[in-house]
């Protein structure tokens, strides 16, 4: 393992909007999943050898000091460049021991990925939500195991992600999925978006929130092609992504508007969250109340 130096990891975010989120932390840098699609690959993130994940120095100490400096409690997210779960971390727990200080700090989680490595930390979690709150996004974007092995090859498969999910859900704490991006031509289709749903429902999934298309941009674009020929030299697929989008960034799904009308009408039918407003005001609900009634007298 690589380390790189850093100031700060824990750093106040611009507004809450995403998932009620107060503070970004991420732990490490890079990602070796290989995810075709994944968008922290672009250039405008600076971040060289992007497959080669690097964790940053003293990041312990660091974390330490960046939450006993805050002045006001909030949610700490994770995961937005790098997955805290990578394979690495199964022996450096680092994102195991920055969670058992976001805990002790009294602040709440939010943490993205796509490992069941997480289900390790579910103890850390559901103490953390003793007195914050907890939010859990597994990101699945097919139901189709064999389609992941190709897109996603070097992470759990999506029914074990729902195992994941089903296992949070279990221990009461607020779990759902990420279901973007959905690939054109790949994911876009009614099938994979009902069973997905079904099977979010079965896992007792809280909330999936989603976005029928992807984004593209720069050397993003020509990795993903380039992938696209390799995985599927039948369809032709690059071909098509020109002729749809050329060269804009947001590439919605052609099928976007009958897709996005099953989606909610899916996630109504089986009482799944799929708005924003209405995630964040869930998971964070009980802990609104019993911050108020401490001012109630």
């Amino acid at each position: 393992m690589e380390y790189i130096g850093a100031k700060t990891i824990v750093t106040k975010t611009k507004d809450s909007r995403w998932f009620g989120i107060d503070y970004n932390m991420n732990i490490y840098k890079g990602c070796c999943h290989g995810c075709v699609y994944c968008d922290s690959r672009s250039d405008c993130y600076q971040i060289q050898d992007f497959d080669r994940v690097r964790a940053k120095e003293d990041a312990i100490r660091i974390i330490r000091d960046d939450l006993r400096r805050k002045v006001k409690t909030g949610v700490v997210g994770t995961g937005a460049m790098s997955d805290p779960y990578n394979p690495f971390e199964k022996e450096l727990k680092l994102t195991r021991h920055a969670l058992e200080l976001v805990d002790a700090f009294g602040f709440g989680a939010a943490i993205a990925t796509k490992s069941h490595l997480m289900m390790r930390d579910m103890d850390i979690l559901e103490s953390i939500k003793d007195h914050s709150p907890v939010l859990c996004k597994v990101t699945v974007t097919t139901a189709d195991d064999d389609l992941a092995k190709k897109i996603e090859p070097r992470v759990s498969l999506p029914s074990q992600r729902l195992e994941l999910i089903s296992a949070l859900s279990a221990r009461g704490i607020f779990a759902g999925i990420l279901m973007m991006p959905v690939l054109p031509f790949l994911e876009d289709n009614e099938e994979n978006i009902k069973t997905l749903v079904k099977r979010a429902h079965e896992a007792g999934a809280r909330f999936i929130y989603g976005e029928m298309g992807m984004t593209l941009r720069g050397n993003q674009r020509e990795w993903y092609y380039d992938c696209l020929k390799r995985l599927f030299p039948e369809k032709q697929l690059p071909e098509l992504y020109m002729k749809t989008y050329g060269n804009q960034y947001q590439c919605p799904s052609p099928r976007a508007r009958k897709l996005w009308g099953l989606f909610t009408g899916e996630c109504q039918r089986y009482k799944i969250l799929y708005k924003m407003t209405d995630i964040i005001h869930a998971y964070k609900r009980n802990y609104e109340v019993t911050q108020l009634s401490l001012f109630d007298f």
